[in-house]
């Protein structure tokens, strides 16, 4: 998998770069089990007056997921972000699979 870091206004260091790299590879786990998969993940963070923001498009095998988060401060947004995108994963993963009994010709009633 792959992720791409960017900044708006502002210089991605080291250490930024290896905060988004944990907190993302933790986020794509989540992924790993089910029968779709992560492709890439495109990170913008930026500086917007005197909030920090952060953004995020995750590219799966079926669609993709974008979420934005804004805070005081770089990490905090990076955080908040992951939560949304983490959020937006489970509920993507539970319309996917089928909820449904299985129909085996047997009644409740007899």
């Amino acid at each position: 998998m792959q992720i791409n870091v960017t900044g708006q206004n502002v210089e991605i260091t080291q250490a930024l770069r290896d905060y988004v790299d944990n907190k993302f590879t933790r986020l794509e786990h989540r992924y790993e089990r089910s029968s779709e998969r992560v492709i890439s993940m495109h990170v913008v963070l930026g500086v917007e007056k005197l909030r920090q923001k952060a953004e995020a498009t995750v590219h799966i095998s079926s669609g993709n997921l974008h979420a934005e988060a804004e805070a005081d401060g770089m990490y905090a947004a990076i955080d908040a972000l992951v939560d949304k995108l983490d959020r937006q994963i489970k509920r993507h993963k539970e319309k996917r699979t089928d909820h449904h009994r299985a129909d085996d010709g047997k009644t409740l009633i007899e």
